[in-house]
């Protein structure tokens, strides 16, 4: 029976720092995991708003080839005139109603050359006001 009593002591102490390597190691694995598939989800998650932008990138890239085509289509003159003689009742001047003037800039030169090269401003009366 003295053989029983010999045996060695185990103490609470001694098993913790037997495991505490296991623990540690397990403990860092754990967060490098955790890191790991933490950075994983913020990629995936990035490349969702990336591909939602881009479409919203296209979506108003379209919209914007629209109004400038819409645009350039408002800005027509045939369409301009159309809408100014039906719409507003407005109609080309009479011969009599255009006045041609020379700019002012020439008369002072005094050069018939300089008064040929310049062009003449037109200016239709309305109605028949004076």
């Amino acid at each position: 029976m003295s053989k029983a009593l010999s045996r060695p002591s185990v103490s609470v102490a001694g098993v913790l720092m037997h495991l505490l390597p296991a623990v540690m190691l397990f403990a860092l694995f754990a967060g490098v995991g955790i890191l790991h598939v933490t950075s994983r989800v913020l990629v995936v998650d990035m490349g969702y708003r990336l591909s939602n932008a881009e479409g919203e990138s296209r979506s108003l890239t379209r919209e914007n080839d629209r109004l400038k085509l819409e645009l350039a289509t408002l800005k027509a003159p045939g369409r301009l005139e159309r809408v100014a003689r039906e719409q507003l009742g407005m109609a080309m001047p009479k011969g009599g109603a255009v006045v041609s003037l020379a700019d002012e800039r020439v008369k002072g030169s005094g050069t018939a050359q300089a008064r040929s090269a310049a062009p003449a401003v037109r200016v239709a009366e309305r109605g028949t006001q004076r």
